[in-house]
């Protein structure tokens, strides 16, 4: 400030002009080492297959456009199984729909398929996909064995015998039904081999898991009405403190105002001292991260464990007494889980766990995250998976990223839109709770972009956390590019995954691969005869799909019209 009034502009101006300089090179820097991928060029996406299965594939595809077909399916392909005999039955399936959809019978024969797919910059994320063909009589008995115990609950938690098959309306996910616990261990040794399969056919893949195959239901069932009704008593008690309308992490609760409320609602326990006795540095304030803290310790607090209850007036355990087979089972569901994780992490493999049903979720969630809190300190073995049709997914998103943080572990998701929502809406206006999904496609696609802007800008920040974009909508992977370029992340960096389902979108899948991002087909395997229940629902799923898409078909024609004309028909893919 003493320099000459003419030196200080001067000084100015020289500052301004470096900035510019520096502004122009980084831009011309960033703008060089930007990668863009072109989804129309056909010989690209489909340089690994050959004319036939393009030909398969068109076929397939337009097959699936028929709702009679679709809708009869299950009945169409009884009807061709007796007319031609399991043996040529199922060598027509693996030249059609099984041949398209589903890589082979067991971890040998899908090989050439991931190794060829590998070849072309795609990895896979395998799933065992045998599940039980039971009628709907028998799901629903299965079901209401373990659900008609619960008494007293949430109405979304409540059994209901119209939703006891939870297949009904599920097109993206198979499901599982509790038997017995030595039908667990059986899921179990299953996810093992395919775990095993994984490691043995690449260097970088995922296996897939689903929760409910390793446990009794209703422990899940009623650890998510657990956690849900700690979850809403935090929100209660933020709008006591005039908090209410603020997002999921913003909300504070001042202990000393906690402490006054919850002693006036006749509440045993010192939360304040039990808060502060936690926090070296504590601010006299708490967010829902602490406060979902105190679930880790149940055993410790059962008396800070209450909630009201509207009805009666008056606050009540949390938690309800467990019986001892129950524990039991609790105890062998987490002893699965944790015998899966180490299998993952010894084979090199990423476990990703599947989302279900959201009175199943919050359970999967949390279980999924302690997962995470183990295995994910070094580098990102568990992946857990978040349906951005829910109306709560951006806060479930926010408060995982942040706990990642406060506690130095990797955070890693997959992105979807969600597979339950026909079921999920119909079950909540049925039994009468509020529906849980967003309202059309456009508020979760726009639940979905801020959901995966949140975790692009965290892996910005510190790079310790991972995404997989696991979308078919073009849109919303060119989002993800224009994005990872705005934000410097290159594809190198295995930050920033893409997936799809084998069989479809490979003009979106082969491209990526081939210009260097990680990017994963999501890989079924099985015996002909026991996947029929998962083509049965791809099918119905492709229906839909097809139907809003015409682009993959016209692409398909394309690229066999280009092939005629130059001469290319009977191209055989290198690898």
């Amino acid at each position: 400030y003493n320099l000459d009034n003419n030196i200080w502009v001067l000084f100015i101006y020289v500052c301004r002009r470096c900035c510019c300089t520096i502004r122009r090179e980084g831009t011309a820097a960033a703008a060089a080492n930007e990668i863009s991928v072109d989804f129309e060029q056909t010989r690209e996406a489909y340089k690994s297959k050959d004319s036939l299965e393009l030909l398969r594939s068109l076929v397939v595809f337009k097959l699936c456009s028929y709702d009679f077909l679709v809708d009869k399916n299950k009945e169409v392909m009884d009807l061709a199984k007796k007319i031609l005999g399991q043996k040529t039955f199922d060598q027509f399936m693996k030249m059609t729909f099984y041949g398209q959809f589903v890589a082979g019978e067991d971890h040998n024969d899908i090989k050439p398929l991931i190794q060829k797919n590998h070849s072309y910059g795609v990895g896979s994320v395998l799933d065992y996909s045998v599940e039980e063909d039971i009628s709907q009589e028998e799901a629903e008995r299965k079901e209401m064995e373990y659900e008609n115990s619960i008494d007293h609950r949430e109405r979304k938690y409540q059994a209901h015998k119209q939703f006891s098959d939870r297949r009904g309306g599920v097109t993206g996910a198979r499901t599982y039904f509790y038997a017995d616990e030595a039908k667990c261990d059986q899921h179990m040794e299953t996810f093992i081999k395919c775990i095993k399969a994984s490691g043995g056919s690449s260097m970088d893949g995922f296996s897939a898991i689903k929760m409910t195959a390793l446990g009794r239901p209703q422990f899940l069932l009623q650890f998510s009405e657990v956690l849900v009704k700690w979850r809403r008593f935090f929100t209660f008690l933020a709008s006591q403190q005039g908090k209410d309308g603020l997002e999921a992490l913003e909300q504070r609760l001042e202990l000393t105002q906690l402490q006054e409320f919850m002693t006036k609602l006749g509440a045993n326990g010192d939360f304040y001292g039990w808060f502060t006795g936690r926090k070296e540095d504590s601010t006299g304030c708490i967010d829902m991260l602490d406060w979902n803290s105190l679930i880790d310790d149940r055993t410790k607090i059962s008396d800070l464990l209450v909630v009201p209850n509207v009805e009666l007036g008056k606050l009540e355990p949390l938690l309800g007494k467990f019986t001892v087979e129950e524990e039991q089972q609790m105890k062998r569901m987490l002893q699965r889980v944790d015998v899966l994780a180490k299998h993952a992490l010894e084979s090199g493999v990423r476990l990703m766990v599947d989302a279900e049903q959201t009175y199943f979720q919050p359970a999967i969630s949390r279980l999924t995250l302690e997962m995470q809190r183990t295995y994910n300190g070094e580098k990102p073995v568990i992946f857990n998976t978040y349906q951005c049709y829910l109306k709560e997914a951006y806060d479930n998103v926010t408060m995982d990223v942040e706990l990642s943080r406060r506690e130095g572990w990797h955070f890693a998701a997959k992105l979807v839109r969600g597979a339950y929502m026909y079921q999920e809406r119909e079950r909540a206006k049925e039994i009468g709770y509020e529906d849980p999904i967003n309202p059309d496609y456009e508020s979760t696609n726009r639940m979905y972009h801020r959901c995966l802007d949140y975790v692009l800008d965290e892996i910005a920040l510190n790079r310790k956390a991972n995404v997989m974009v696991a979308s078919h909508n073009e849109d919303t992977v060119k989002h993800t590019l224009t994005r990872m370029n705005e934000l410097g992340l290159i594809p190198t960096e295995n930050k920033v995954y893409f997936g799809q389902l084998l069989g479809m979108c490979d003009q979106i899948s082969f491209p990526l691969g081939q210009a260097g991002f990680p990017v994963y087909k999501y890989v079924p395997y099985g015996p002909v005869n026991e996947v029929m229940p998962y083509l049965s629902r791809r099918a119905q799923e492709n229906r839909g799909f097809m139907k809003g898409a015409q682009k993959e078909r016209e692409l398909l024609w394309k690229e066999l019209k280009r092939r005629l004309a130059s001469g290319e028909l009977l191209y055989k893919p290198v690898y």
